[in-house]
This record gives C-alpha cells, structure tokens and sequence, in this order.
C-alpha cells in the first residue's frame, strides 16, 4: 500500500499547511505549475516526487520534468499531465494518450477545479487536484490524499488549505 498526496498549480507557493498533509504519505505527485524548482525541492526533500511541468513553468523546470508521465504503482496505471482538457473532453493529446496508455487514473491540473469522477467512456478515474497556490481564481486551495493498494484506491480525501485570498 502506498499513500499519496497529490498537488497542483502551486504557483511558486508553498506553506506549513502543504508539507504537514504530505509529511504522511509515501510519495508525492505534483501535476503542474510548479512555479519554481524550490518548491520542487522542498518537496522532494520531505518525500520521493513525480511531478510534470505546467503551461507556466519555466524552460529551466520544463529540463527538470517531463510533459507527462505513465507509470504503474499497486497494480493501478497512472497517466500524469497538467492540462487534459475538460472531465471528458478531453485534448486531442490526451484523449490519444489514454487510448494508448489505458491509465486507471487520469491525473491533471490547470484548471483550478477540484474535480474527482469516474469516465466510463474510457473506464478511467479522473483527478484534478484544484489548486494549491495562491494565483488564480478559485477561493479555496485544495489538495488530495489517497492510498493505493493492490489495484484499488482507499480512503481518498479532499483537504482544504484555506482561502486563497486569505494569503495574498
């Protein structure tokens, strides 16, 4: 079993409210709009990190991290990228990369809405995060944990980080 925090779009921000939630997991996977390597590297000090760059990182982060990522862990296939589109609609990349792939989890960012839904069109669960940071629109941060075990995901859950114009 494996417990996993998962991120995005930090923007270049990160707090004592992030690391505390991601002290317990095992991994930490951050998809996109890391903001700053420093962010990467506090990350990647407090637990093993898979993270994928956004639309906003820069040429530097972009050497450091792929576009995307595949990989098995627990028996379960992840697809990782920052911009997939809409639940279901997805880019004609992505939408390409799940026929191909055949992930169990799709894994994005970008849009700043939580979002976590079953599409049974590619028989795929689908994760956005929401937003972490503190640039964008949306009024919460937020963030997920979840386990992994033998193929299936437990006890998943949405946390809360504050409101983002509380910090800017």
């Amino acid at each position: 079993m494996k417990k996993i925090g998962l991120l995005s779009d930090t923007h270049g921000y990160i707090d004592d409210r992030i690391l505390h939630h991601l002290s317990a997991c095992d991994e930490i996977w951050h998809a996109g709009d890391i903001g700053s390597l420093e962010i990467t590297d506090k990350l990647a000090a407090l637990k093993p990190l898979k993270a994928v760059y956004g639309n906003i990182d820069d040429a530097k982060t972009r050497t450091v991290f792929p576009e995307f990522l595949f990989w098995k862990v627990e028996g379960l296939n992840i697809l990782l990228i920052h911009i997939a589109g809409a639940f279901g609609k997805y880019t004609a990349q992505v939408a390409s990369l799940v026929k191909d792939y055949k992930p169990d989890i799709l894994i994005c960012g970008h849009s700043h809405i939580l979002k976590v839904a079953k599409d049974h069109r590619f028989n795929v669960l689908y994760l956005n995060p929401g937003a972490a940071g503190k640039h964008g629109f949306h009024p919460i941060r937020t963030m997920l944990r979840f386990d992994l075990d033998l193929g299936k995901i437990k006890n998943a859950a949405v946390i809360e980080l504050g409101k983002r114009n509380e910090l800017i």
